[in-house]
């Protein structure tokens, strides 16, 4: 007989790119590419989409920790696996697009990021975790768009001026900046900077101390907290994407 929503059991190994682990309700999500850091792909793309649904939707996760593997959170793209050569590839990225990140803003209990090493393709996923931690060596650079050629989108160009403001969130965009881990604190983008091996530690610590907190108390702080953030990315994540579309067309992103 089929269960639904699907069981830990059955989701936690259903992703090439994505390690689940669950201990006493804190699930860590640890992304990465054969065991190393992650790699962004298309695939890496559409697993994040549908793993953040079924987090979501399973109410024995009573906290998250997002984190990465090796080196990096997310420093490389092959953009060879991405299909950008028609209207048709695009909708499915716009459509896969849109989910992202509406999915993971869908998880009703709070987020932690453990952010272990650059990320310079879709920063915005770790950085709109209700608590941020960094690694010393973390950095943020939203590579793929305008340094690129093409829009911010991706929702790159609502969740930056979002966490900085609206004029260094756009400087950052449009200047292909990338920010240290010090330098994103003193902004506010990042909660607290720590040595690499006392990252993950420090994730543990704060998470069972939220998981302490009783169900509702979790459930709805985070549906209340991402409320803003979530209003903004329904009105226009769509918005941006299309426009990305647009602009790779005309930079020509998908032409053998």
């Amino acid at each position: 007989m089929k269960h639904f929503p699907t069981p830990f059991s059955e989701y936690s190994t259903q992703f090439e790119n994505i390690r689940l682990e669950r201990d006493n309700g804190i699930l860590l999500v640890t992304v990465h590419t054969e065991g190393k850091s992650l790699v962004w792909t298309a695939t890496a793309h559409d697993e994040l989409a549908y793993c953040f649904q079924h987090i979501a939707c399973d109410r024995e996760n009573k906290v998250v920790i997002l984190t990465g593997a090796g080196e990096s959170f997310c420093a490389e793209i092959d953009f060879t696996s991405f299909n950008l050569g028609t209207p048709h590839d695009w909708d499915e990225i716009i459509f896969e697009g849109q989910r992202l990140l509406n999915n993971l803003l869908s998880i009703e209990v709070p987020v932690i990021s453990a952010i272990n090493g650059p990320v310079t393709n879709h920063p915005e996923i770790p950085i709109v975790s209700d608590i941020v931690l960094a690694s010393e060596s973390a950095s943020f650079q939203d590579g793929p768009h305008f340094p690129s050629g093409i829009v911010p989108g991706d929702g790159a160009h609502v969740v930056w001026p979002y966490v900085l403001g609206p004029n260094r969130g756009r400087h950052f965009l449009l200047s292909g900046r990338e920010l240290d881990a010090r330098t994103a604190l003193e902004y506010g983008a990042v909660n607290e900077v720590l040595a690499a091996d006392a990252l993950l530690p420090r994730a543990w610590e704060v998470a069972r101390t939220v998981a302490e907190k009783p169900l509702l108390a979790r459930r709805y702080a985070r549906k209340v907290l991402t409320r803003p953030l979530r209003r903004l990315l329904e009105a226009d994540l769509g918005y941006g994407l299309a426009h990305e579309a647009l602009a790779a067309i005309d930079l020509g992103m998908g032409e053998q």
